[in-house]
């Protein structure tokens, strides 16, 4: 098949499996900011992918700065990871039991990140964040934890208040269902605000468990911490006896080999990654200090189990996608590509005079529709979501893919070539302009 030059907008025959979609499913997705109810429209329905470019059902092409939600760092159907999976399936896809595989790829988590003494693979970062605040709970014997306005860490009950990412794009602030004395164990401070998370400490003296961080938020759009706010955290959680989880469901293995915590030389005690070590395939870890994970089942009683955690054919595309990251200079030659796209977009942002800003932390990027700078998910809510809607109907039609969200981030994988960021930032350009009509 001939795919169609990108920005070729018509796309009846998604429309036409979007509509039996939505007899079947709910809402006619399988995760809600899939349905475009926050830009209009139906979504586009994908039919392949490879590199850095999506073809939808009607073989329109797409720029995909999505990258199944940044986890794609090497782009869409690598070579070796396709190999990979491959070689896997035909020894078997599921087994229930040990593998050598899942000892391989816990030890090149391990060398990259220190402070994971010991993982247990799980399967999604839901399964990962919900594991982590049960041990935290466990081994402090406390039962409250600190979270922050706009961090996403899943759909697990602890979590959704202000929980950023899909509910933020849907304007909920709160979940129906989750019950109250639940929803009272988890305080909330804003993002980059020290002060915050001191006073929750002296309110409740003894009874915090735990900080779980986005240690670059990236679930509100994308938002760098403050100077010190990160060690101002380490330090809390120290003198108050808590424990600090890094939620690195998106950072680890993005911004650089040995995730945000690494940048930022802090080591929390907790850590919890996402599909990227995974190449994307279903597959998340947490892990940590020994003393911590070795309470877990079936060391200790905190249990935690699953059929799928470290599923073979996950961990054989881990084991070759973190492979080719230890690569040298692959994350040098990634954030160049990453720059020369936020260099344009903050170029095409004076040049046209629109009233937004843009953010940078290695490979992602977010684009605001606010005059000023984003520090907390307060300044990320006053954004002009209209005109972020326009604006993602306007890349679209020049056939580049960005998340349907405000409240999301770009990413750039290593299968973007400068030709891509070229038309990527002359769609900027000209939806900008869309966007202000």
């Amino acid at each position: 098949m001939n795919p169609t030059k990108p920005g070729n907008k018509q796309r009846t025959h998604s429309q036409e499996i979007f509509r039996r979609a939505t007899d079947v499913l709910v809402g006619g997705v399988n995760s809600p900011v899939r349905a475009f109810r926050a830009v209009g429209g139906d979504p586009i329905v994908v039919d392949r992918a490879a590199g850095a470019r999506l073809w939808d059902a009607d073989e329109n092409e797409y720029i995909d700065y999505v990258c199944s939600w940044g986890a794609l760092i090497l782009g869409h159907a690598h070579p070796k990871i396709v190999q990979a999976i491959a070689d896997q399936a035909r020894r078997g896809t599921s087994f229930g039991m040990p593998t050598e595989l899942e000892v391989e790829l816990a030890t090149r988590i391990r060398k990259a990140l220190p402070s994971c003494e010991k993982v247990r693979f799980v399967s999604s970062g839901t399964e990962a964040t919900m594991s982590a605040v049960r041990l935290a709970r466990a081994a402090t014997n406390r039962d409250l934890i600190i979270k922050f306005d706009g961090c996403y860490h899943g759909h697990s009950d602890s979590f959704l208040s202000e929980a950023g990412s899909g509910l933020a794009t849907l304007g909920i602030a709160a979940c129906p269902g989750v019950p109250q004395a639940l929803a009272e164990l988890t305080l909330n401070a804003p993002y980059n605000d020290a002060p915050a998370v001191e006073k929750l400490f002296h309110q409740n003296p003894n009874k915090i468990a735990a900080i779980i961080v986005e240690p670059v938020a990236a679930n509100m759009g994308l938002v760098p911490p403050a100077p010190g706010f990160l060690e101002s955290l380490r330090e809390l959680a120290t003198r108050h006896g808590a424990l600090l989880i890094f939620d690195e469901v998106i950072t680890g293995f993005r911004v650089c080999y040995g995730g945000a915590q690494t940048l930022s030389g802090i080591r929390p005690d907790l850590t919890t990654l996402g599909k990227i070590i995974g190449a994307g395939l279903p597959v998340a870890a947490y892990g940590g200090r020994k003393d911590l994970m070795d309470q877990v089942a079936p060391l200790g009683p905190v249990y935690q189990a699953g059929t799928l955690s470290g599923n073979p054919l996950a961990m054989s595309a881990g084991v070759a996608s973190l492979e080719l990251l230890a690569a040298p200079g692959f994350y040098e030659s990634l954030d160049a590509r990453a720059k020369r796209l936020g260099d344009g977009i903050e170029a095409a942002l004076r040049d046209t005079g629109a009233l937004a800003t843009a953010a940078r932390v290695g490979s992602l990027l977010t684009l605001f529709f606010s005059p000023g700078a984003v520090s907390n998910y307060a300044d990320a809510k006053k954004c002009d979501t209209k005109r972020f809607a326009a604006f993602f109907r306007a890349m679209l039609a020049r056939g580049v893919f960005i998340a349907p969200s405000q409240f999301e981030a770009m990413f750039v994988s290593a299968a973007h070539s400068d030709v891509d960021i070229d038309s990527t930032i002359a769609a900027f350009r000209e939806s900008l302009a869309a966007a202000s009509e």
